[in-house]
């Protein structure tokens, strides 16, 4: 008797134990979840503004939670492996960020690439004898976007109060590429020198066009080394799938095993590797 009972206070014991460990463990997350949810949306609004997009960040955080947990539990079952799960969890929680570098990195080169000729149709609405603020309202007029909505971000701030100098600084800021900052320290030496604005934007719009060039020309020499990069990274992976179809029950020691999960990371990481090293040397600064 006495044994049933120390035996059922252990128990209880132990549930008690193990129901305050569990809501441990339930405020932890829940806490956990509302900072990502706060750092996500926060960052989700500032991209959206970047990019002029009008979206709610809450939706977008509902899809990328759905994506996440869908995504994990399919990797899962499909390759009956928890860690691959997790794996894929772990990167498809990571796909926002790169989402968002890819879409800014593209906006930024359409600008660039819209550059020039924006400078060319100023320098001729200058030479015709508009002021530099009504050449900027016909040019957002006319100019697609990104370069349309960032010159009309421009022209409202100088329409709220702020000078020509920190309307451009405001421009290098949201647009820090090399030709844009060339472009406004052209536009504000001209500004604060008096000289001919009008010259000074063709000259400018020739030399972004020229330094455009150039980098077509070097990133058409280098393309032969980007696609090696992905060549070298992807087929290690295409040829452990197709072994693994070959021969399932060999490969499953590396699926299924701490050694083959070790091999696993040593061959994410030198993989990785390779492919920075490859693209670093590929990289050529203009």
């Amino acid at each position: 008797m006495n044994s049933q009972a120390i035996l059922l206070a252990l128990t209880i014991v132990a549930a008690i134990a193990a129901t305050m460990f569990a809501w441990f463990i339930i405020d932890i997350g829940k806490s956990a979840m509302a900072r990502y949810h706060a750092q996500f949306t926060e960052r989700t609004s500032f991209h959206a503004r970047e990019f002029f997009l009008f979206v709610d960040p809450g939706k977008i955080f509902a899809a990328h939670v759905a994506l996440v947990v869908l995504g994990s539990i399919l990797t899962g079952l499909f390759f009956r492996n928890v860690v691959l799960g997790l794996g894929a969890s772990a990167a498809l929680g990571l796909m926002p960020r790169f989402v968002f570098a890819r879409m800014r990195q593209r906006r930024l080169r359409r600008f660039e690439e819209q550059l020039p000729d924006a400078l060319t149709m100023l320098s001729g609405a200058l030479r015709a004898g508009l002021s530099l603020r009504s050449a900027i309202g016909q040019l957002v007029i006319e100019a697609p976007a990104p370069l349309g909505q960032e010159f009309t971000l421009l022209l409202r701030e100088q329409r709220l109060g702020a000078t020509l100098e920190q309307s451009l600084n405001g421009l290098a800021r949201r647009i820090p590429t090399p030709t844009t900052i060339l472009t406004v320290s052209a536009m504000r030496i001209a500004s604060e020198t008096g000289g001919g604005l009008a010259e000074m934007l063709e000259r400018t719009a020739n030399t972004v066009r020229s330094r455009l060039q150039i980098e077509g020309k070097i990133g058409a020499l280098t393309a032969q080394g980007k696609l090696q990069a992905w060549i070298v990274g992807m087929l290690p992976i295409g040829l452990m799938l197709v072994l693994n179809q070959m021969e399932p029950g060999e490969m499953s020691v590396l699926w299924h095993t701490p050694m083959g999960w070790g091999a696993l990371a040593v061959i994410g990481i030198l993989e990785a590797l390779g492919i920075f090293v490859i693209r670093k040397i590929v990289a050529i600064d203009v």
